[in-house]
């Protein structure tokens, strides 16, 4: 069964799965990302995370077209702990140019969206369970 996605869940959605490909562009094309300020080439932990995210962009994607409501759940799940994984490590190793701003854009496009959208897919999958 198809799940009925509210302009504010693909919203939400869009926010979950863009990084998942700007990042690896990002990382791939930009040595100081992943290996810090003074890094000069790409080094594993860049490919490492462009396939990481590109791997849960591609299932984000899949689980839209299908509009497969327990497949978003567990990848918005996934989503959330890598980054409550990344923030702080982000920060701990000083790969913010601004983390004010970086902590605001976790918080307000990842954290504080993440409970509405997973609230709505469970109530779906509870309704397609009955």
């Amino acid at each position: 069964m198809k799940t009925p996605l509210p302009w504010w869940l693909i919203v939400i959605i869009v926010l979950e799965t863009l990084p998942m490909f700007l990042g690896p562009v990002a990382a791939l094309t930009e040595p100081k990302i992943m290996g810090g300020p003074d890094a000069t080439t790409i080094n594993q932990a860049a490919y490492l995370y462009a396939a990481r995210n590109l791997s849960v962009g591609i299932a984000f994607l899949i689980a839209f077209a299908l509009r497969s409501a327990p497949m978003l759940f567990i990848l918005i799940i996934v989503r959330l702990l890598t980054d409550l994984m990344d923030l702080p490590n982000i920060l701990y190793h000083g790969l913010a140019s601004k983390p004010p701003l970086m902590i605001f854009i976790f918080v307000a496009f990842y954290y504080i969206p993440v409970p509405f959208a997973l609230r709505y897919l469970w109530k779906q999958m509870k309704l397609a369970g009955q």
